[in-house]
């Protein structure tokens, strides 16, 4: 199959090229802005037809939580309008769509699993505009998987854990909030289960779940990077109100693996992917 990667130098992006490899049955296209504005449905339509996408994984989002509250018309356009110019152009192609989204669609004020099923009240500006791309993709009605993650790192660009390796060396005292809960998914994991679902293929329109297993505080994440890292920094447990930022963050994101894990993906437990990207990022 001809698999056709927006945003493919972010952290996912990067991740589905160090495991293209393993996928030598398939043919990859990995994209990213200028070449490709998934905000331009009539370009976008022009590539991905060129392209002969049998597949198209959109990797490409505003991500960035906080200055999402104050461009959120820049957010909603990425977010949103993005994913449902993808979903059009897949339809009109018979192809196969895979949208990435988040665990900001809810409002983490649950302390169980969170299923697939469960109602969505995004929080913020971030939440709302991910939302609204998922249910364009779904009104589209094009084959397509979305799949919900969080906490996501990876060796590549910036990201949480890099962040707290840098701190850890330079500080003598780093705080971190222990009362938001989630788990940390490694990009590389999260793009073998997409992988997986695009290797068993995609028949309507699902929505899957998909992080590391277990449940972690940032704090947790935080002690554990720490001590992979060899940092002397002390760390130090605060609560939320103690760091304020823009945005605020759901409580509570655990997202419950059931369903992807019934269908056959690997869900690795989140110490043992951490230390594994550890690894590599020290070896650097």
């Amino acid at each position: 199959m001809n698999i056709f990667v927006t945003g493919g130098n972010g952290q996912l992006g990067n991740s589905f090229r160090k495991i293209s490899a393993n996928y030598p049955q398939h043919s990859f296209t990995f994209t990213d802005m200028p070449e490709v504005d998934i905000t331009d449905l009539e370009s976008l339509r022009t590539i991905l037809k060129n392209a002969k996408a049998d597949v198209i994984i959109n990797c490409a989002a505003y991500t960035d939580v906080n200055k999402a509250e104050s461009n959120e018309d820049i957010a909603h356009k990425i977010n949103a309008v993005g994913p449902g110019n993808l979903a059009v152009v897949t339809k009109e192609m018979g192809a196969k769509f895979v949208h990435v989204s988040t665990d900001y669609v809810f409002n983490g004020k649950g302390n169980t699993p969170l299923k697939e099923c469960d109602p969505t009240s995004p929080l913020g500006a971030y939440g709302r505009t991910k939302l609204s791309g998922e249910t364009i993709v779904k009104e589209v009605g094009c084959d397509a998987a979305i799949v919900r993650t969080a906490w996501l790192y990876s060796e590549f660009g910036n990201n949480f854990v890099k962040t707290m390796i840098r701190l850890g060396n330079e500080r003598e005292d780093v705080s971190v909030v222990y009362d938001q809960v989630g788990t940390p998914t490694y990009a590389t994991d999260l793009a073998e289960a997409i992988m997986h679902l695009v290797n068993k293929g995609i028949k309507g329109c699902e929505v899957y779940h998909y992080t590391n297993d277990g449940v972690a505080s940032w704090f947790d994440f935080t002690k554990a990077i720490f001590k992979l890292a060899g940092c002397k920094a002390n760390l130090h447990a605060i609560e939320s109100y103690e760091y304020p930022t823009p945005a605020e963050r759901p409580a509570y994101s655990v997202l419950s693996k059931r369903k992807i894990a019934e269908a056959g993906a690997s869900v690795p437990y989140w110490t043992d992917s951490l230390e594994k990207c550890m690894k590599i990022l020290l070896a650097k």
